[in-house]
């Protein structure tokens, strides 16, 4: 007979073992590969000009609502920048949108969700993110209208950014981002695994034949060190944290959840919002938790909560709201982490409910 011990640490290595011969080649390779390449050929600081309180709204508010997929942040990353773009004088509502947005949103967190726990749940959650992440901005600006009176009344002038000539065809970086992600696409595909194989290939040679004649050699060098940053960063905790999901789910059979998460109702999705809300988890681990720990996978929690706690997680943790609070205020923050909740819970009710019945 296994003593609990060695019963935990089993475990835990089962489902680690099981998260790499699922994931790891099919999904997780390209999903770096397109965050770094997102990373290195699209221009951070292009966003920030439009950021401004008198910048177009729909202008403002829809770049800071993608901005997770052209910054790929994780939650511990977005709060310095969000201090920045602060004290540059962005106007509180594209400030807040690019807060909730930037770790919501992570094409990684996206990409990975939809591979593991369902395209479906993966789509919700980059839909209802966006859709959060304006209306959020929205709400903040009209309740603290006060902050953008005092950013006009000290402004010195627009920050103006600008950029050098593309010296490629612009065709080249749209066919470059394509391929790579058809790439990741066939390549967790359901095809014979010959012809995946093949379009995988053709499509790889591809890539490299626009990196040898369209980008120089230091462009390609910098890709190669987002990727290994992105790698270094992400990797070793998600692996980590898989073992660790897998020792708890030793212990707390996700059954155990069942009476907490098991229905869509709005006490389930609100348990789940809340309990994103204060967890800390680095990006990507909220998947295995949700998916093993919480029993989504097998069916033990249901799709709102799950939903609930994707959206109120990235953005919102016990620390990061200690660091929000020093950065723009208890009032502020407070307001900010009740929308997050309630609108996590709204829309876990809305897609738990929607899924049952169609």
């Amino acid at each position: 007979m296994t003593d609990p011990i060695t019963g935990a640490l089993l475990s835990g290595l089962d489902a680690v073992i099981e998260y790499l011969a699922a994931h790891t080649v099919t999904c997780l390779v390209p999903a770096f590969f397109i965050a770094g390449a997102i990373a290195t050929f699209v221009r951070k600081d292009a966003i920030l000009k439009y950021f401004s309180p008198d910048a177009k709204k729909s202008v403002s508010y829809g770049i800071a609502s993608i901005s997770g997929v052209v910054l790929a942040v994780c939650s511990c990353t977005i709060l310095p920048m969000f201090a920045g773009i602060m004290k540059k004088g962005s106007g509180i509502g594209p400030a807040i949108t690019f807060l909730y947005a930037g770790p919501a949103i992570n094409i990684l967190a996206i990409i990975y969700t939809a591979s593991v726990l369902g395209f479906d749940i993966g789509l919700a959650r980059a839909v209802f993110a966006i859709a959060m992440a304006i209306v959020i901005g929205l709400i903040m600006a009209i309740i603290f209208r006060d902050h953008d009176d005092e950013l006009r009344k000290n402004a010195t002038g627009p920050v103006v950014v600008t950029g050098g000539e593309e010296e490629r065809p612009r065709w080249v970086a749209p066919a470059f981002f394509v391929m790579l992600v058809l790439i990741l696409v066939i390549g967790a595909s359901q095809l014979d695994f010959i012809l995946r194989l093949g379009i995988v290939y053709l499509l790889t040679v591809a890539v490299f034949l626009l990196l040898i004649y369209y980008f120089n050699r230091d462009e390609v060098t910098d890709w190669g060190y987002e990727i290994w940053d992105l790698v270094k960063k992400i990797f070793p905790i998600l692996i980590a944290g898989t073992f660790v999901v897998g020792v708890i789910a030793y212990f707390l059979p996700p059954e155990t959840f069942a009476p907490l998460f098991g229905d869509n109702s709005v006490f389930a999705c609100f348990m789940g919002a809340i309990i994103g809300a204060i967890l800390y988890m680095p990006t990507l681990l909220e998947v295995p938790i949700i998916g093993g720990t919480f029993g989504y996978t097998q069916g033990v929690m249901a799709g709102g909560p799950a939903l609930a706690l994707l959206l109120a997680g990235p953005s919102v943790s016990l620390p990061g709201i200690l660091v929000l609070i020093r950065i723009m205020g208890l009032r502020k923050t407070a307001v900010y982490v009740v929308l997050v909740v309630l609108f996590s819970t709204c829309a876990g009710v809305v897609y738990g409910n929607l899924v049952g019945v169609l």
